[in-house]
């Protein structure tokens, strides 16, 4: 196991020396990642997740930075000599092999002894519910169970300073996903093993990682806790990719403890004097947007769709130029195709240039 640091990294394709930032597949981060942790990089293809996957694990030397294994600079090692282990997409195994070999493969490329290999590969064939299938040909079992074995032979090394996962669980169907999901969280708490997860889906990034590294356009825009993305996304790009639906994000005037939106005014619990110049907007999860009847002082727009997602039914409301996603309370039906917003002020940010603003308490005000 190993503590991460990433110092000034950052990579181009290209070659030159004054490449404009635009250039850089991975601009400029600098982190720390715990020893022991699980860590989940997220974010669409293209935004960089999979290049500092690679510079981590010794694929793609960086441009520019270093990596530290535990204060040691790995920046120039191999793969080999930086003791990761990493999980690819699609699995890398030995057809031709038993489970049992493929799971012992990598412990007697290393020498260790026999009865300790015995020993390993039945506790991780244990964990990962592979015991009946010890003796079976690899070739012969299901894509799932294939990459059963190459996360197997990823965990089956007890010594490395990390375990890298590359969007591991595309070629698993969908009803099996979870199950998968549950089980490398699992694994992670009975191995201790520091985990980096790289992924474009939500789902499995919020429930298999104590930390989300939410990137895009090559840029880390936030790293936090599911809880944090979600509670307070520090950049637009956080709100709207965690969620489903997304967070409302629309353009306002706001002043003071008020925002305006389309014409109507919204309250905020904090009060924002003084606004950086740039695109200010607000955003509020449609959790904390509630449909309600038409009364005064009430934002007004007409409902255009209702979705009932089974726990949950959410409304889609125009106002003006505006849409909104809105919780649809147990119970409550629009009168008509209009119905009002009630807004949570204390669950509403304000963004300058899609960057999130820190408002000035009731507190401080005073």
């Amino acid at each position: 196991m190993a503590r991460i640091d990433l110092v000034d990294l950052a990579h181009s394709y290209l070659v030159g020396d004054d490449l404009p930032p635009q250039a850089y597949a991975l601009k400029p981060v600098s982190m720390t990642w715990r020893q022991g942790g699980a860590y989940a990089l997220l974010g669409p293809s293209g935004c960089g997740k999979t290049t500092l996957l690679n510079i981590i694990s010794g694929i793609v030397t960086p441009s520019r930075g270093k990596i530290l294994f535990d204060g040691q600079d790995v920046t120039e090692l191999s793969t080999r000599d930086r003791n990761i282990a990493q999980v690819f997409q699609f699995p890398v195994i030995y057809d031709t092999m038993t489970v049992r070999e493929n799971l012992a493969f990598p412990l007697k490329n290393r020498g260790v002894p026999k009865a300790d290999i015995a020993k390993r590969v039945a506790e991780i064939a244990d964990l990962l519910d592979l015991t009946p299938n010890l003796n079976r040909k690899a070739t012969r079992l299901t894509a799932d169970a294939k990459q059963k074995i190459s996360l197997g032979r990823g965990l089956v090394r007890s010594d490395v300073a990390a375990i890298l996962f590359d969007e591991p669980l595309t070629v698993i169907d969908p009803h099996l996903k979870w199950e998968l999901r549950s089980k490398l969280k699992a694994l992670h708490r009975a191995l201790d093993l520091t985990m980096i997860y790289v992924t474009h889906d939500q789902t499995e990034a919020l429930t298999f990682a104590d930390t989300v590294v939410v990137m895009h356009d090559g840029r880390v825009v936030q790293s936090g806790t599911p809880e944090e993305l979600f509670e307070r996304p520090a950049h637009t790009f956080v709100g709207y990719f965690i969620g489903s639906p997304g967070m409302n994000i629309v353009p306002a005037e706001v002043k003071g403890r008020e925002a305006l939106v389309a014409g109507h005014r919204v309250p905020l619990a904090r009060s924002y004097d003084k606004l950086p110049s740039g695109k200010i907007e607000i955003g509020v999860r449609p959790e904390f947007v509630h449909l309600t009847a038409k009364a005064p002082g009430l934002m007004t727009g007409r409902v255009e769709r209702i979705d009932d997602l089974g726990r949950i039914r959410f409304a889609s409301v125009r106002v003006g130029d505006v849409k909104f996603a809105a919780r649809v309370p147990d119970g409550f039906s629009p009168s008509g195709d209009e119905a009002a917003l009630r807004f949570e002020p204390s669950r509403i940010h304000v963004y300058a240039d899609s960057e999130i603003v820190e408002g000035s308490s009731l507190e401080q005000v005073a």
